[in-house]
């Protein structure tokens, strides 16, 4: 959509994140019975966005220092957005599987 020919660094850490996450939230679906597990995994879920936090706040203040070219520093700094964003939703879901494993607890 953005036209975006070199992939950086940045965008490929966040990308990794949301891949662990999806793993954390895969694997506390799997052990809804074991409420202590799911719990694990929520907390790993919201510390990889944490991290993802980070890596874009960092991403995004690199983009206004060192880009010369302001089209490419609105389509990267968009793309840093949406990958983030995908965290935060992450992170809802283990907010809604909390809640749900203490209102079963």
């Amino acid at each position: 959509m953005y036209h975006i020919t070199a992939v950086p660094k940045s965008a490929i850490e966040l990308a990794e994140v949301i891949l662990k996450q999806a793993h954390a939230i895969s694997g506390a679906l799997t052990n809804l019975e074991r409420h202590d597990l799911v719990l694990e995994h929520c907390v790993e879920i919201n510390r990889l966005e944490n991290e993802a936090d980070r890596i874009s706040r960092s991403a995004i203040a690199g983009l206004f220092v060192n880009e010369v070219d302001p089209i490419t520093l609105i389509k990267l700094k968009e793309l840093y957005e949406t990958l983030e964003t995908a965290t935060d939703k992450a992170e809802d879901v283990a907010n809604v599987l909390e809640s749900v494993v203490l209102k079963n607890a």
